[in-house]
């Protein structure tokens, strides 16, 4: 009789736990990202907290401006915000943490495409690459949408 054993889907890791943002922004839930983007155990809780944090770093430094802004206009944190009538109630709360998630995930993926040195693993980097793309693209239109701006810039030159 022979047992199958799955390497790597089931941990003994403790949950990550709420990472605090910085008053204005909601603080992220690592399960919640884990959850929503299907990520399993392999990846460890230690590098979801991480690649969050600098994708937190990175979706707050981008939205600086236009937090700023809203403070100076009376709104102190992103739950006090005006929702546009068009809008759903929770579309600022959706759309910051889209951005966050999908940076966090466009480097985890970037991340494991070096995992293996051989020619498999440059052809899965390879393969890895267009997701990350996309995921850069999903936090990059979130991040419009919050700013109210068109999803993308044309210039003449």
């Amino acid at each position: 009789m022979s047992s199958f054993i799955s390497a790597g889907t089931n941990s003994n890791e403790t949950e990550a736990t709420t990472i605090e943002n910085n008053g204005f922004w909601p603080a992220i839930q690592p399960r919640d990202f884990r959850e929503t983007h299907r990520l399993d155990t392999t990846i460890t809780n230690a590098r979801i907290v991480t690649a969050l944090k600098a994708a937190m770093a990175t979706v707050n430094r981008v939205l600086r401006h236009w937090q700023l802004a809203k403070v100076e206009a009376g709104y102190p944190t992103m739950k006090s915000l005006p929702i546009p009538v068009w809008q759903t109630p929770e579309v600022f709360n959706v759309l910051y943490l889209r951005a966050v998630y999908s940076t966090a995930h466009a480097s985890l993926l970037e991340r494991y495409a070096d995992y293996d040195a051989t020619n498999s693993g440059r052809e899965r980097g390879e393969n890895l690459q267009d997701p990350a793309d996309g995921y850069r693209r999903d936090a990059a239109w979130a991040i419009s949408e919050i700013e109210g701006r068109p999803h993308s810039t044309v210039e003449l030159i």
